[in-house]
């Protein structure tokens, strides 16, 4: 599996004025190393906060937009990439 696509329960606008842009979905690519070095780079070294980082990576978009989540859709994400992150199957399912 190459990406899945997850639905947001709770939609996340990110930016202000003409440059805002509305998150509905999220696609998540596989996982390269660099996502995974954008998560360990996060401030603060919370788990949480890397796991964050680095699926935020994965689906380009940027950190404060996954600050702005809510967190079951944050558990959801979790669960449904872990076979792109290398964790276990992924899915597909949202």
């Amino acid at each position: 599996m190459d990406s899945i696509t997850i639905q947001l329960t709770k939609p996340i606008t990110h930016g202000e004025g003409d440059k805002a842009v509305t998150y509905k979905e999220l696609t998540f690519r596989e996982a390269v190393l660099g996502d995974l070095i954008a998560g360990e780079a996060v401030a603060g070294g919370s788990e949480t906060g890397r796991v964050a980082a680095t699926l935020a990576a994965m689906a380009d978009v940027p950190y404060p937009v996954f600050k702005k989540m809510s967190a079951r859709d944050f558990v959801r994400i979790n669960e449904a990439t872990a076979g792109l992150v290398g964790n276990g199957e992924a899915d597909g399912t949202n």
